[in-house]
């Protein structure tokens, strides 16, 4: 039987831990797409002024 300390299953615990969380990060929210959506809008814009100057 192998013995681990305190500190080795502390470590385990986070190393899983961090990986769920970014397991679970994955997934795009609903405010996430919105966002996504805010930030192409202007971008657009953004763009549509710059060719409109030229």
């Amino acid at each position: 039987m192998i013995m681990m300390d305190r500190r080795e299953m502390l470590r385990g615990c986070g190393v899983v831990l961090c990986g769920i969380a970014l397991v679970a990060c994955d997934d795009d929210g609903p405010a996430e797409q919105a966002g996504e959506k805010i930030d192409d809008t202007i971008e657009k814009a953004g763009d549509a002024v710059e060719d409109a100057t030229d």
